[in-house]
């Protein structure tokens, strides 16, 4: 009884995953094309890559499973989506990057967490298959934060000095929250 519970919970994380997963493959792209620095662009771009393998091995396991991966909406991804397309709208330049690199952090350790558990789950439901194909992919999005911490580095001095450029300049309109949204769309 107990195991089934712990299946049937597998089953419902994989789900969850696949459609936080579906939502990244959507939201990299415009994330790659608002980033201002190509380095960061080019690590959205290369993340969507990783990201529709990600896709793919879960469909995998749910063919070896005899699941359909539909049927889950993950609320969590959904917010985490919604708060990155505001910050879309509330910066820009090297602030913007700075915003975007701190939100898809949020998106990687949210898989994480979420990629630890299953792969807790597989190992305990002895599914060395699954194991084998979610720990590929939980080391991808480890990497995927390490690589993000490396380019916030500059992109949050960047943003940084170019915060300091701003309140010394009377010509520069305000930028980022301070400026609402209604000035920003009349922009």
């Amino acid at each position: 009884m107990a195991q089934e519970t712990l299946q049937t919970l597998y089953v419902d994380e994989l789900k969850d995953l696949y459609n936080a997963e579906q939502q990244l493959v959507k939201a990299l792209p415009k994330m790659a094309k608002k980033a201002e620095s190509q380095p960061l662009s080019d690590a959205f771009t290369n993340h969507l890559e990783e990201t529709k393998n990600h896709v793919t091995r879960l469909e995998q396991i749910f063919e070896s499973l005899g699941e359909s991966a539909k049927g889950r909406k993950c609320v969590g991804m959904e917010g985490i989506v919604e708060e990155r397309a505001e910050t879309i709208n509330e910066y820009e330049g090297a602030v913007l990057d700075a915003a975007l690199i701190s939100a898809a952090q949020r998106v990687e350790h949210y898989e994480i967490a979420a990629y630890g558990s299953v792969c807790a789950y597989a190992e305990l439901l002895e599914r060395s298959e699954d194991l084998g194909l979610l720990k590929e992919t939980l080391e991808e999005e480890k990497r995927a934060d390490e690589k993000l911490t490396e380019l916030s580095e500059s992109a949050n001095q960047s943003a940084m000095e170019g915060g300091e450029q701003e309140s010394t300049s009377t010509a520069v309109a305000p930028r980022g929250p301070s400026r609402s949204r209604k000035a920003r769309s009349a922009a």
